[in-house]
């Protein structure tokens, strides 16, 4: 006999549920009983060599861990050198790659962005080139989010803080959009117990209503031709399948299928004339999902107009020339000033920044190089974290696990032979963030709000089974 539930699943839910699986019904309660699975996504400009675990199969970069460990012990994670990440949501991965097939230096929209998985996933895709426009509705989340972008270091994002409504200004500006939509949350029951105890049918009945007015609210900003990527955590088909209905009956779009193994055990449904891919846990290594992605085919290209915010200017050369060499390859970048902030983005795209910033209220943007301090510059965290900081410029100082995890805790660590002025902290040769040694003391310059809070000796015990799982096996 099998072991009971650890929750009690809703009657109407089982009910439906049953309805749809049949006679695998019994496999997917069974999949219900086991622990979730633990999965992360390296990321590729940081982590150039794979670890011996198991891969997931619809993405270049995610990997099952066979336990979960405390990820906060281990310097890696809050280096942005991996993204914990659900297996399934990974996905995206296939759709993206055919919602920007030949389009050249898209500009892509993450409507519900925080805390920045699939930001983060879209960022490692983007080409050289494009842009990301991450957002977030609620300030605090926006902050998590902005974290995390900063963290992975591409410095290809633009993180904002906007209602959905918002977007209706800038008609026709996104090549791509991506709505990972609140949802009843049925696909994270086995995670998290606090969503079995919050689902209802009218909860149900009021997401897909919800889903369907950020869809309306954020529609216009899609380019003719652009391609909406839709998705949620759950198995219902009112939040699914009728709002793909419901879009193909007030929208004129086309289908953009994703192409799938047999051997993944995705399934594939249909919605009309468009396609959706379910993933079930016992089908599947991940929890419950939904995706699909259809092309608007009507609408009308964007009309750019002057920024109205004079906050973002470009930097002058004399700014420029006080981070020389600071960045790799400084002619691919787009300098720009912000809020006595030197900022780098992908080249080119200064239009894009000035539409974006005339409309929307921006939390972060790009690389945050320097900030301007009278007459000279200091480095931010955001370079360091950056992949294409120029490890040449300044004394990187390599140290132990125990000194990583000091650093963290924002305590004031001096690492042996470390010269005096500013210099990069490194943990297995990946940058962590800046000291400066002022003679026989060093200034600590990690993020006050990112300092890690665990007991030291609770997390160099932790470190010790990262290691194992991640950096030597």
């Amino acid at each position: 006999m099998s072991a009971p539930l650890p929750f009690t699943l809703p009657p109407a839910f089982i009910h439906r549920v049953q309805e749809t699986l049949g006679e695998q019904f019994p496999a997917f309660l069974e999949a219900l009983r086991q622990p979730a699975p633990v999965s992360i996504r390296l990321n590729p400009l940081k982590l150039t060599s794979s670890p011996n675990l198991e891969p997931v199969d619809w993405t270049d970069t995610g990997f099952y861990l066979p336990v979960r460990p405390l990820f906060a012990a281990d310097p890696w994670w809050h280096g942005g050198g991996y993204y914990v990440q659900e297996a399934n949501s990974m996905f995206l991965e296939q759709a993206f790659r055919e919602a920007i097939h030949g389009v050249e230096d898209p500009v892509v929209l993450d409507l519900s962005a925080a805390p920045g998985g699939k930001s983060t996933h879209l960022a490692s895709l983007l080409p050289a080139g494009g842009l990301l426009v991450a957002n977030e509705v609620i300030r605090a989340r926006a902050n998590v989010l902005a974290e995390n972008v900063t963290k992975w270091g591409t410095g290809n994002v633009v993180v904002t803080n906007n209602d959905p409504v918002h977007f209706g200004s800038l008609a026709g500006f996104f090549d791509v959009m991506l709505v990972d939509a609140p949802c009843s949350g049925e696909g994270l029951f086995r995670k998290d117990p606090e969503a079995v105890r919050e689902w209802s049918e009218a909860s149900v009945q009021l997401c897909s209503q919800r889903q369907q007015r950020i869809i309306a609210d954020a529609w216009d900003a899609l380019k003719p031709g652009g391609v909406l990527i839709y998705s949620t955590c759950t198995y219902q088909k009112a939040e699914n399948e009728d709002n793909l209905k419901w879009l193909l009956e007030n929208e004129s779009v086309e289908n953009v299928p994703v192409p799938l193994n047999p051997d993944w055990g995705v399934e594939k449904v249909t919605a009309g004339k468009l396609e959706g891919y379910r993933f079930w846990p016992h089908r599947t290594r991940g929890e419950g999902l939904f995706m699909a992605a259809v092309r608007k085919t009507n609408g009308k290209l964007h009309q750019p107009r002057r920024s109205r915010n004079k906050a973002i200017t470009p930097a002058t050369r004399k700014e420029m020339d006080m981070v020389q060499g600071w960045l790799s390859g400084e002619a691919d970048y787009t300098w720009i000033r912000h809020n006595e902030r030197l900022l780098a983005l992908p080249d080119g795209s200064m239009n894009a920044l000035e539409q974006i910033a005339g409309n929307l209220k921006i939390v972060s943007a790009g690389t945050e190089v320097a900030e301007i301090i009278r007459k000279g510059v200091n480095p931010l965290p955001g370079l360091a974290l950056s992949v294409h900081l120029n490890r040449e410029t300044f004394p990187v100082q390599e140290v132990e696990p125990e000194t990583a995890l000091r650093y963290l805790r924002r305590e004031d660590v001096l690492p042996e032979g470390s010269p005096n002025g500013w210099g990069l902290v490194s943990y297995r040769n990946l940058p962590l963030g800046w000291v400066k040694r002022i003679n026989n003391r060093a200034n600590n310059y990690w993020p006050k709000e990112w300092r890690l809070r665990m007991d030291l000796a609770e997390a160099l015990k932790a470190s010790e089974q990262e290691d194992r799982l991640i950096h030597r096996t």
